[in-house]
This record gives C-alpha cells, structure tokens and sequence, in this order.
C-alpha cells in the first residue's frame, strides 16, 4: 500500500504531462483545420479551378497553412493566461478564498506537522464555504501548490480524519498526480472554448451555398459541400474524444494511492476510512465545474454509467485500505462488487 517510492507511478505522470503538451499542437491543427472545412462547407468556399469534391478541403488547406501561426500564438496565449491564472479561475468556479494561520491555527498545524516530517514546503490552504465534505490540491511546481477544503469537512471530520485528508491531498502533491491535472484542464478547455465560439457562430451562419466574388475562390459543389461539411463533423468529433480521452485517462488508481499515502503519512488507516464513510454521499459541490470536480477527494457524477468515472467508488477504496492496511470499517460489512485482485490491477 506504499504511495511514495512508486517512480513508476510519478513517471508515468511526468511522461503524460509532457505528452500532453507534446501533442497539443498536433490535435490543435487537426481542430483548426476541421473548423476551416466545416466554414466551407457550409458557405460554399473552394479553391479556384476545383469544382470537384476536393475543392472544399484544398481551399481549407490553404486557410490552415496561412493561419497555422496565428492559432498557435492563440493556443500559446490561452497557456500562458491559464498558467498565470488557473488557481484565479478555480477559486472563481468553486467560490474558494485563501485563508491565513490566524483563520484556522489547527487546520494549518496539522499540515504544517505532516509537511515538517518529509521535509516539504507547507502548501497554501483555502476554504470553499459549503456544506458539502470535499478536498482537493492544485499546482504545478514548488511555490504554487494549494489544498482546498470545504467547510462542510472541517466541521465534520475529527482532527485524525481530518489529517487524513490532508495527507491524501498532499500525496496527490507529491505523486505529481496535482499537476497532470491541471494541465489536462488546461489542454482539454481549449478545445471545448474554441468549439463552443465555432459552432455559436456557425449557428448564425447561413447553410446554404454562396458565391464569393474575387479572389480566385467560387461556389462549390454540392456533393462537395456536403461531404465537407460530413468530413469536418468526423473530425471535430474525432479532436473532442481524444480530448475527452486524454481527459478520462488520468488512472483512477491514483485515489487509492493517495489513499495509502495519507496511511503511510499518519499511520491511522481507520482515520481515512472513517473520513471516506462521512465524505460518502455528502461530497457534491453543484456548481463546480466537471475538470475541477476530477480533482476532488471523491466526485461521484458517473459518465455513462461510470464508464468514464474519474474516481473508483468509496466503498472500493475502504475495501483496499481493510485489505492491505489493516484498517477497520465503522461499519464492518464488507462492500459489494469488490474483486479479489489488487484495488490497481
């Protein structure tokens, strides 16, 4: 049940943030250029001497190879704001505020003492002022990390439970699972952004064919258009589930190793699931986003039947901790559904 010394584990995060990022461009012209065919299409732009099927993807081509710099300056744009302000725009989405040691000396001590016995750097804490019993950490490097709780969890939860808590955010800190997450939230929001504007827009744009006076450009035909405009559809659906993907790939596993990581910090498996049997049922945070709920301690908003669930179901991850850490449940009747293999196998 070890979190810490899994290098695989935080290589794995490592080499997906860096792929994310490595693949952006790639996905980010594949979008751009499905954008162009679908304005095509529908307005009826070809490129000139092609009144052939093609005339809508060659005219769409030449857009992309002449605006292919101007959207990654966009793109590089969009990182740097999100970089700069992504802590502003969660703490906007979930109504959190930072708070100082005079606003909570026992939160802040005990995870001060947790950071004090490995030697890290005391995370900024916030509070989100609902009822609701959730947690959650950002951040991207040393300096900016920061854990979030609810007032609902801090009135609930004991001291012991609450040390737990705050010992599995700060290993989701320390396995780097923090800032694989951000920067998907970041990757992923581009995309819904630019496809949101496009289709608002294109919804006011006329569907049916038009000449374009000038500039080598004429009406195309219409089997042409259709098929761009069928073609264009394919791929922006192709762009939004590779982001889709890329957004519900991020393991599960990295609940129960946090778990086990707030075991090995405290040495109190009971505490993290008595902490997971109050959190159960009671974490719900309305209007937080859907990217700043994969962050949270628990986010129980199944996808498809749970089928893209960010998160294993609680009674799982009690189970793992009864199983290999010795703990005890509250209540001792065993979950249903929970297998015989490890909690990550």
């Amino acid at each position: 049940m070890r979190a810490y010394g899994l290098a695989t584990h935080i290589w794995n995060n490592n080499w997906k943030s860096v792929l994310l990022l490595g693949g952006f461009p790639i996905l980010l012209m594949l979008f751009t250029y499905a954008l162009f065919l679908l304005y095509a299409g529908l307005s009826g732009e070809t490129y000139q001497g092609s009144q052939d099927l093609s005339g809508p993807f060659i005219w769409a081509g030449d857009a992309l190879a002449h605006s292919w710099p101007y959207a990654l300056v966009a793109a590089g744009v969009w990182f740097a704001i999100a970089y700069a302000f992504y802590q502003n725009m969660i703490d906007a989405s979930t109504g959190a505020r930072l708070i100082e040691r005079t606003d909570d000396p026992q939160l802040y001590r005990l995870l001060e003492n947790l950071c004090i016995s490995r030697g890290i750097t005391t995370p900024k804490l916030r509070v989100i002022e609902t009822p609701a019993l959730n947690a959650f950490a950002t951040g991207l490097h040393e300096g900016q990390y920061s854990i979030t709780v609810t007032r609902g969890l801090i009135e609930a939860l004991n001291e012991q439970e609450l040390e737990a808590v705050l010992a599995h955010e700060l290993t989701h800190i320390r396995n780097r699972d923090v800032r694989l997450l951000v920067i998907s939230v970041i990757f992923v929001g581009i995309f819904s952004f630019i496809g949101e504007m496009a289709f608002r827009s294109l919804r006011y744009s006329g569907s049916g064919g038009r000449s374009s006076g000038g500039g080598g450009r004429r009406s195309s035909s219409g089997g042409g258009a259709a098929l761009a405009i069928i073609v264009a559809l394919v791929l922006i659906a192709i762009a939004y589930a590779l982001a889709v993907v890329i957004r519900f790939s991020l393991s599960r596993r990295r609940e129960f190793l946090a778990d086990a990581g707030a075991v090995e910090l405290t040495k109190n498996p009971d505490a993290m699931i008595s902490a997971l049997e109050k959190i159960a049922g009671r974490a719900a945070i309305p209007n937080a986003p859907s990217e700043v709920r994969e962050m949270f301690i628990e986010n129980a908003h199944a996808e498809f039947a749970g089928l893209f669930a960010t998160h294993p179901p609680i009674e799982k991850r009690i189970a793992a901790l009864v199983e290999y850490a010795g703990g005890r449940r509250s209540n001792p009747a065993p979950p249903k559904g929970f297998g015989k293999r490890g909690p990550w196998e």
